[in-house]
Formats: structure tokens, sequence, C-alpha cells
């Protein structure tokens, strides 16, 4: 009902992603591109990418039960598929954004990151997207935005009008609705050495977990 439902209310694509179905498409468009021996992935792999405390705005606390619901409203509308591999008996799932949409990787990159992490400026696309497709400069970047801006009959991302106090204007994705009009931006707040430091280590933790688990899901 929930994937009929999102086809027949879309405004700008055919179908509206709640929360949860944002997440895990993102997540799994993101492992792809940035950790392709891990990928597909199992629903405990997949749960934990989308609760990660870093590259995520808001950090989430989704159950397996949660993902594993998003998963079949997401096969529903073919966005994505489910996969048993030879000599392997755990379920893997994966992203049909590629093969729908005939997407490049700069682009899979972008939306990703916007899927992930919310409306971001270019120059923010750009770095954050790096580990998924370097993009020489940000007019490489610019040019995959304004491609999936031109998309035909609907655009996948849309260009938000500037916020009070900020200098760039913001990219947000169309998968979710019509996004919200920007607010004005609080003042950054500098991490401390030790903050930043605690947060790449809880990183390499969560890489190391999804190898873990990936090896795993092999036996």
């Amino acid at each position: 009902m929930q994937a009929r439902d999102a086809r027949c209310h879309a405004a700008f694509v055919d179908f509206i992603l709640p929360p949860v179905e944002t997440r895990v498409l993102g997540a799994l468009i993101e492992k792809d591109l940035a950790t392709p021996d891990y990928y597909p992935l199992s629903l405990n792999a997949l749960t934990n990418a989308c609760n990660q405390k870093t590259n995520r705005d808001p950090v989430t606390a989704y159950e397996d039960a949660d993902v594993r619901a998003a998963l079949e409203t997401l096969r529903e509308l073919r966005l994505a598929a489910f996969v048993t591999e030879a000599g392997s008996r755990v379920e893997k799932y994966r992203h049909r954004m590629s093969e729908l949409y005939n997407l490049s990787n700069g682009e899979l990159a972008i939306l990703a990151v916007l899927l992930l992490r919310g409306p971001q400026t270019t120059a923010e696309l750009r770095e954050r997207s790096s580990r998924m497709h370097a993009f020489d400069d940000n007019d490489a970047a610019q040019h995959a935005l304004n491609k999936l801006a031109a998309r035909e009959p609907a655009p996948f991302v849309q260009l938000l009008p500037r916020a009070p106090g900020t200098k760039e204007p913001r990219w947000a994705h169309l998968f979710a609705g019509e996004p919200a009009m920007p607010e004005p931006a609080a003042a950054p707040v500098a991490a401390s050495p030790l903050a930043e430091r605690v947060a790449a280590l809880e990183e390499d933790l969560r890489r190391l977990r999804e190898e873990f688990e990936a090896f795993k899901g092999q036996f």
C-alpha cells in the first residue's frame, strides 16, 4: 500500500520516499561506490550503514525491521533488488538506480550525498562525494547537478533559494517531495581535535564491522 500511495502522490518524480526509504537508498548507493568489494549488503550491514554517526544528517537509530520494511517498499518501486549470492546463505540487497535511470557514477555520488545529508552547496557535494567519485573541480560537480536537474520528465534535484546569512545556495534532492525552504544558517561550531579524532576512530570501527559482517556472510 505504501508503494502504491507513493506513486499516486508524487510531485516531482514518480514516487515520494519517506525518511527510512530515503536513508536506505542513499546508503545502498554510497556503499556500492565507496566499498564495492563488500556490496551488495546484508541486512545487518545495511542497518549499520544507515545508522553510522559520520556522513549522516540526521543520525538515526533504525532497527533491522525498519530497514527491512523500507527495502520492501523500494523493491515494489523497483529501486532496490534482493539477491542471493552463490555460496552465501545470507540474502543481500542492492539499488537499481543505474539500470533504471542510466546515471553516471558522478551523478550517483551526488544523489547519495543528498539522500544521506540533505541540502548542500556544490562545493560541499564535491568534497563529501570524493570517496565515491573524484570530481576534477567544482565545475565538474556542477555539470552533474545540472544533468540531474534537467532530467525529463521530472528532475531529480533542485537549486534552493539562497538562505539569509549564507553566501551560496544549496541543492536538494526531490525524492521525498518538495524540499523545505532554507533557514538562516547557524554559526559553525569548531570541532576540537579530540572530537575529530574520536569521530575518525568511530568511522574506522564502523568500517571494520561492515567488513567483518560481509566476510561472515560468505559462510
